[in-house]
Formats: structure tokens, sequence, C-alpha cells
């Protein structure tokens, strides 16, 4: 099948799943086609689906992020012993594992087409890490803690695991008590890397987007506890800081020298 036919036959199976879109026609461009199949796999809900439909998701994925481009850290150069900074989309990253700034429910961004970072790797991962990630829920009972940490597959991405780990929500200031949860993200997320034998980490900007950290601190507490966490512990794991704002890049760079 081509990318157009795998496209077409996953929106119309996700279209014939629910009574409620029998409506709608699948559009004729192929950025109408990208747009709604996108909006589709955000809100629904986790659920099994058949292989069928998987096989032909995985094959389309996978060819999309290869188009978009793939980055190994093999590629990149480290900034100091072990530490990384690259600019570029987290969903194209060939690495150990990604962190991907998630939360509470865990579950993945519901909002079709957000430009947020969980949306973009519940979406090119594919509908396997939503349902992984509710019964990862379901076995504990209960919504994720700020400040800690989950592991799953990775499944369609070229990374080997995706670690999600709800951050702090900023309303007025940052309190002492929101450091320390952010803190704890970056520590979290080492320790399961560690404990999984990841050799290769890749941190987002937890918080900053739409849970308003403040950039600039919340990178310091990043490169902090990181570099704090592979002294203490004599870890080997590398660890990328994965940023996608210029003004993310320049806080970094002058934070690593």
């Amino acid at each position: 099948m081509t990318q157009t036919e795998r496209r077409v036959f996953l929106i119309q199976a996700l279209l014939d799943e629910q009574p409620q879109y029998q409506s709608i026609t699948v559009p004729k461009t192929a950025e109408e086609q990208k747009v709604l199949l996108r909006s589709l796999l955000n809100v629904r809900p986790p659920k099994p689906i058949g292989d069928d439909f998987l096989a032909v998701q995985d094959a389309y994925l996978q060819a999309e992020i290869a188009a978009k481009g793939i980055t190994g850290i093999a590629d990149l150069s480290p900034i100091k012993d072990g530490l990384y900074l690259w600019q570029g989309d987290i969903t194209t990253l060939r690495c150990g594992a990604i962190v991907n700034a998630a939360n509470s429910g865990m579950t993945g961004c519901y909002a079709p087409c957000h430009a947020c970072i969980d949306n973009c790797i519940h979406t090119f991962s594919g509908i396997q890490l939503r349902l992984a990630c509710a019964e990862l829920i379901a076995a504990q009972g209960h919504a994720e803690p700020t400040g800690q940490a989950k592991i799953t597959s990775a499944y369609n991405l070229p990374c080997e695991y995706v670690i999600h780990t709800v951050g702090p929500i900023v309303s007025t200031r940052v309190s002492e008590r929101d450091r320390q949860l952010l803190a704890s993200c970056y520590r979290s997320s080492l320790e399961l890397a560690v404990q999984n034998g990841v050799q290769s980490l890749a941190f987002c900007c937890i918080s900053t987007g739409e849970f308003h950290f403040p950039n600039a601190e919340a990178a310091q507490i990043a490169v902090e506890t990181v570099r704090t966490y592979r002294e203490q512990t004599n870890s080997d794991i590398e660890v990328i800081f994965n940023v996608f704002k210029n003004i993310d890049a320049k806080i970094y760079r002058e934070l690593l020298g």
C-alpha cells in the first residue's frame, strides 16, 4: 500500500468505529487527510483494535517518521561529558528512551492536533501507547502523581522506550515545592531509565509549556539535577536535553557552557 492508501484505510477504519462520525467523508488532499487522521487518533479512547489496523498504522507511522528524518545519538556531539543538546522533533530521535511531559491521566492529550509534546508523542507512537498507559493507571488505581515516572515501549518511535513524567503546574509564581517536584521528575526518570538498562535518555523541557514553569529556571533545575545524579551514582547514562524553541536552545547552551 502507498502512504495515501494507508492513510485513507486508517481514517475510514476510525470513522467506522464511531456511529457519530458516519457523516464525515475522507478529504481529497493529503494535508486535510493528515489533519483528520491525527484528530481521530487524538480523540480515540484507549481500547484494543484489530491486528489489520495495527499493521497498516505501524507501517504508515514509521514511514512518516522516516520521511521527517531520524537523528541518532551517534550523530550528535556531547557539549560536556555525556551531556548533549539537540534542537528538533523528539519523535524523530533514535536513543534509548525519550521523556514525555505527561498529564496526570497519562493517556495523552485528547485535543485534536494540539501542539504539545504529549500529543505529538502519542500520535506518532500509535494507539498502542494510549492503551498501555491506561493499563498502567488502571493497575495502580489512581492518577499519576506529580514528580514520578512510568516507562512503556515506544512502539513506532525510533527510540526504545518512552518514560512518562508529570511535571508541576505553576499557577502564579514558582514555589519551592514546584522546584522540588520538577527536580523529582528528572531524578525519577533517570532512576527508571537506569533500572531498565537504558543507556541514553532524551529529556524534553518538562513543565515549561502548558504547565507554565519559567523556561530559564526549569532548565537550570534540569541541568543541575542531571549532573548531580550522574556524579552521585557514577552513572554513565548519556543525557540529551531536547529543545524545540530557539529560546530554550540559547538557555541550555549557556548553562552547559
